[in-house]
């Protein structure tokens, strides 16, 4: 790629340089005057300025500008949006995005040709974050992404989009499907999956720096953090199947999103007190279910709400009085409870899709409340119960088989205590065989029945959870002959 360093004639540029002019913090002077200062050859690259709809500035940038840039005006407002946007409008080879409130040094454009000519095998790069900070809060903001940014680039085998600073071949980027608005700023996340799944190396040029502008303010965090979930919990709404989808992690609270199911709930608790003898245990699940039996997740959701509002508030006051390590430290604690209620919050307000990517035990299981996270044993894949736990399966017509597998991990499986009840009836026909519940019984009317099952809680050393009884898999089928279960593949996915 020798040619790549000569300067380009009349024809197209080898970079289009992508600025969306969202979330500009009154930087995006100097962000122009960065670009305006670079030392490479002004014919290698073509300034793309990419305006939303409520820019107020646009008499003031027209005339700093001039004609050294082309002004785009979109009818969209999300700075994602204005970059594929302006990616649509682009005539480079190359596509390089930033932001408005970053400033290149004057030799990024030379580093980045550089680069190309050394790694021909680099899809795209990105470049160095460098923080420009201005209070205390922004000196905590700055050093809590830039910790997460370097963990991407030099550490996470393949989070590498980083949309201050990326640059890439414009082919591979329409390729693996491009910046979609929809998705907010979780979609480099879903870029960066599609490179890595599609075989795209995406390199890190830690010598191109580029200074960005943290603004320090709480508002603009939680503003940021919601589009983030948004984002987030609209893609695994959508259930797609890109490239690079199944690498991409399902948080707890999209995995566990069956368990604010009100019946589910009310089954589980009804089983407990029917088949408990022990007030512990009927105490422990009445505190488990009884909130969620009688207000669904609201309970769960107002609680993580004044987490949230609780740990703005101590860092309100810390960033007035308090040391910095204490601003640091608090503000982790403030944007984890953040994303874990916006999380909850955003979950509540969607609608799952038919396939979401929700990790359940079998195929015609719809629903299932009181499971942990997949774990392995003996290298079998399997799932722990709490001691109550509550499934929604469709019925095929007629006499049915359910085989339940379960991995002998506690006392064997006759000894357990199990019992299983079908919408709210004991099951009588239960049997045990090659390491597995079976239970027989007939099709509701309706083909959808809850089942529900108790068992007294497993101690396990150093485990604090509440476990009850391990699952493998659970399969469904017309009398005597029921499938296996499904495979160990199946259970992790998700």
């Amino acid at each position: 790629m020798q040619d790549v360093l000569q300067p380009h004639g009349g024809g197209s540029p080898l970079f289009s340089i992508i600025i969306p002019l969202e979330f500009h913090r009154g930087q995006w002077e100097q962000s122009w005057l960065g670009w305006t200062s670079q030392t490479a050859d002004k014919s290698l690259y073509e300034i793309i300025l990419v305006m939303p709809p409520d820019f107020t500035a646009r008499e003031e940038l027209v005339a700093l500008a001039g004609d050294a840039a082309r002004i785009e005006q979109a009818g969209v407002a999300h700075d994602i949006g204005l970059c594929a946007f302006g990616a649509e409008k682009a005539r480079g080879r190359y596509l390089f995005f930033t932001e408005s409130h970053c400033r290149p040094e004057p030799d990024v454009i030379e580093l980045c040709l550089r680069a190309i000519d050394a790694h021909p095998d680099w899809a795209g790069f990105s470049c160095r974050s460098v923080p420009i900070c201005h209070n205390r809060l922004s000196v905590a903001e700055a050093a809590m992404y830039q910790a997460d940014i370097e963990f991407g680039m030099k550490q996470h085998p393949w989070r590498k989009v980083l949309d201050q600073c990326f640059v890439t071949r414009r082919d591979i980027y329409w390729e693996c499907g491009g910046l979609r608005e929809e998705f907010g700023h979780f979609a480099e996340w879903v870029l960066a999956a599609a490179y890595h799944a599609r075989g795209h190396a995406i390199g890190y040029l830690e010598e191109a720096r580029f200074h960005h502008y943290y603004i320090g303010e709480l508002g603009e965090l939680k503003t940021f953090t919601l589009d983030f979930v948004r984002g987030e919990i609209r893609y695994l709404g959508e259930a797609r199947s890109d490239a690079g989808s199944e690498l991409l992690d399902i948080p707890i609270e999209w995995s566990r999103r069956d368990n604010f199911d009100v019946a589910l709930a009310r089954s589980t608790l009804a089983a407990r007190m029917r088949s408990s003898h022990l007030i512990h245990e009927s105490l422990e699940s009445l505190q488990r279910w009884g909130p969620i039996a009688l207000a669904g997740g609201r309970s769960a959701r107002g609680s993580a709400r004044i987490s949230a509002a609780y740990a703005r508030c101590v860092l309100t006051m810390l960033t007035m009085i308090g040391s910095d390590d204490s601003i640091a430290r608090w503000l982790k604690r403030y944007i984890a409870s953040l994303i874990h209620f916006q999380r909850l919050d955003c979950i509540h307000g969607s609608s799952e899709t038919p396939g979401a990517k929700l990790p359940r035990l079998g195929d015609q299981v719809v629903a299932q409340a009181g499971f942990h996270a997949p774990e392995v044993w003996r290298q079998r894949s399997f799932r722990w119960s709490e001691p109550e736990a509550a499934l929604r399966i469709e019925l095929p017509q007629g006499r049915n088989t359910i085989r339940i597998a379960s991995p002998e991990i506690r006392e064997p499986l006759d000894r357990i205590g199990v019992r299983f009840y079908l919408d709210g009836v004991r099951v009588a026909d239960v049997a045990i065989s090659a390491g597995a519940f079976v239970l027989q019984l007939n099709r509701p009317s309706s083909g959808m029945a809850i089942l529900a099952w108790t068992c007294p809680r497993f101690a396990a050393k150093g485990d604090e959870r509440r476990l009850g009884l391990p699952v493998a898999g659970i399969s469904i089928g017309a009398g005597e002959g029921a499938n296996e279960a499904p495979s160990p593949a199946a259970m992790m996915r998700g």
